[in-house]
């Protein structure tokens, strides 16, 4: 199988691996070879334990690969199979990695591989992390969240206490397996999920990127292959380009959280599930804009265009979701934005813009926010 490789440089700071290789599979998707061919021969001495879950386990183009497993073809690795969406992305999941891996007599030497979306990278990485103080981690990102976004540059962890991603660590995969045609088995709301996190990628470091979501909102809904492998490769050279300035996210790297702030208090408050995460992130990219507007770091016309784009993709774009139930909305959104784990004191930090690929951190008094949201 031909690969297009590319790899992430991190700093000497970190633990887990010095560098993520990315290998890009135009074929179709045929998991044994990648993972049993000769060339994976000097792996054979050590165990892998893969994780999935139940939506991506029963995929036409995964069922060989877990059939071989249920017929006792790999003997010297294992398959844990968890449940299916964000309601999972918990410590209790983590837990059961642990546990499994445990029972299968990993060592800190051997290797955790995660199969799926963002909440199985995420989920995977952080339970390798923990494992023995810290074993290695690969991935096969199956969304094309996970493969814009969610499973470059480290950042692993679960839900808890109803904090989207309160507990985790930095913990980057060593390798990552990318097979694009997994984005045509997704529903139209994953899809749709992913193509938010690639737009935040386009207005955050790609002018070509942006006027491609401008331009082509047909082919890009539509899936055109051509295009989706322009708009997968293109995040992930972003991403690397903000991770190997700033791996821990002291500075730059955080302009990766534009609408995440607004976007995490609305999976919240709506319940983990209830929407998409990339739901959310559109959504907040749009209330970031208004508020970049508000504080005259925008022009009207660079706000109204993000805007127009937004709803070219159904993304929502009212002040109010209609997803949130109940009155004072903007207060509980607001009092779950004090819980990010960017906030440091009173105010809430907001990545904003001034124009595209011109980004700002501004720190935003409640009042300001409520502005937005009403």
């Amino acid at each position: 199988m031909n690969a297009l490789n590319f790899s992430i440089n991190y700093p000497s700071i970190h633990s887990g691996t010095d560098k993520s290789i990315i290998n890009f599979y135009n074929e179709q998707i045929d998991l044994y070879s990648v993972f049993y061919s000769e060339n994976q021969s000097e792996n054979n001495d050590r165990k892998r334990f893969f994780v999935t879950d139940s939506t991506v386990a029963t995929l036409e183009c995964v069922k060989p690969f877990v059939q071989k497993f249920e017929d006792g073809t790999y003997k010297n690795d294992t398959l844990l199979i968890l449940g299916s969406g964000e309601k999972y992305k918990t410590i209790e999941s983590v837990l059961q990695i642990i546990s499994e891996a445990v029972k299968a007599g990993l060592t800190r030497k051997d290797t955790f591989i995660g199969i799926g979306g963002g909440v199985i990278c995420d989920i995977t990485a952080f339970a390798a992390s923990i494992f023995k103080r810290g074993a290695s981690v690969e991935f096969v990102p199956t969304t094309l969240l996970s493969m814009v976004d969610a499973s470059i540059g480290g950042k692993s962890g679960c839900d808890y206490e109803n904090c989207k991603n309160i507990i985790g660590t930095f913990f980057p995969a060593k390798r990552l397996y990318y097979f694009p045609q997994f984005v045509q088995y997704l529903s139209e709301n994953q899809y749709n999920s992913g193509l938010a996190e690639a737009f935040k990628t386009a207005l955050l470091a790609d002018k070509e990127l942006y006027e491609l979501f401008k331009n082509e909102a047909e082919k890009i809904n539509k899936r055109d292959p051509q295009i989706l492998q322009t708009i997968i490769q293109k995040c992930v050279k972003a991403k690397a380009d903000y991770v190997e300035k700033d791996f821990t996210e002291q500075n730059i790297r955080a302009h990766l959280n534009l609408g995440h702030t607004f976007g995490h208090a609305l999976e919240s408050v709506a319940g983990f599930g209830t929407v998409t995460h990339g739901y959310a992130v559109a959504w907040g990219i749009g209330r970031c804009l208004e508020l970049s507007y508000k504080k005259d770091l925008c022009r009207s016309s660079y706000k109204d265009e993000v805007l127009n784009i937004l709803k070219m993709y159904n993304w929502e774009t009212k002040s109010i979701p209609d997803c949130i139930k109940g009155g004072g909305v903007g207060e509980r959104l607001i009092k779950v934005m004090h819980s990010d784990k960017k906030n440091q004191n009173q105010n809430i930090k907001i990545i904003m813009q001034k124009d595209i690929c011109s980004t700002v951190i501004e720190e935003c008094s409640d009042s300001d926010i409520l502005s937005v949201l009403k």
